[in-house]
């Protein structure tokens, strides 16, 4: 299934302590020290919907990274946002993060990380997460082209940033069972990571967590459009799929602004 159209995603109006929002709600700010820094989504998630968050600043000399999931807790119940994520929103119940790490974020079974699936090629247009499918084009990060990019680039057909990279894209989503639970999956840089959580009550409303911890220092909100893509994202896929690598879109005879949107966005 796709989810339907929704209202722009947001954060939420309740939040820790050492965040600071845009007047959109948009981008959320840690301004001291490492923590105090959880988010939440305006409203609560509907199935299959994806709360997709790019990192937009890091700051050095903290360990730890972003860490996102889900809580069936209304933030504004909360008789004061936790500290931490883990533990102490999670030891509250119904509340279920994941910590992304530089490397091995896929879902272990029986204490073993489990093998990464083929990726499909970038250009596919849609995730598929069980029956849930999301349009793929916003999902993932794409780095700032340098001197020397088109050695690591190749084709577009692999995802070259690390997930805890300025530019990674990571959202988190849950997708029904037919028993009526949810297995909880985080996604990065369009690659389902598997279900990170299973058994997740649907009768709840569930809100996505985001906590801009440690070394994560800014991260933006991705509106992910559902239904066709737009003819732009159209091109670029046709233009990713034969190209050697992004530097080679200088030479193409496109408008300035389709170039960068094809390199950058």
């Amino acid at each position: 299934m796709a989810a339907p159209g929704h209202s722009p995603t947001r954060f939420h109006r309740v939040h820790g302590a050492n965040v600071r929002l845009d007047a959109s709600r948009t981008r959320a700010t840690r301004v001291e020290s490492f923590a105090n820094a959880l988010c939440f989504s305006h409203e609560p998630l509907a199935p299959g919907q994806i709360f997709l968050v790019e990192i937009e600043e890091k700051e050095l000399g903290w360990c730890g990274h972003l860490r996102v999931g889900l809580t069936a807790h209304d933030p504004q119940s909360l008789d004061a946002v936790p500290e931490y994520s883990l533990p102490d929103l999670v030891s509250l119940g119904d509340t279920w993060v994941f910590a992304i790490t530089r490397s091995h974020n896929r879902v272990s079974v029986d204490g073993q990380e489990e093998p990464a699936p083929a990726p499909a090629p970038l250009w596919e247009p849609e995730l598929r997460i069980d029956g849930v499918r999301i349009p793929r084009d916003k999902l993932v990060g794409r780095s700032r082209p340098g001197r020397y990019s088109h050695l690591l680039d190749e084709l577009y057909r692999t995802n070259v940033l690390p997930p805890t990279a300025l530019r990674s894209r990571i959202g988190v989503l849950y997708a029904p069972r037919p028993d009526g639970t949810a297995d909880m999956h985080i996604v990065i840089n369009g690659e389902d990571m598997g279900p990170s959580a299973r058994s997740l009550p649907t009768a709840r409303p569930l809100y996505a967590v985001i906590d801009v911890f440690a070394s994560t220092k800014s991260v933006r909100v991705i509106q992910v459009e559902y239904g066709f893509p737009s003819l732009q994202t159209l091109c670029r896929l046709v233009i990713q799929k034969h190209i050697v690598h992004r530097l080679a879109i200088d030479g193409l005879d496109l408008p300035p602004m389709l170039k960068h949107f094809c390199q950058h966005e």
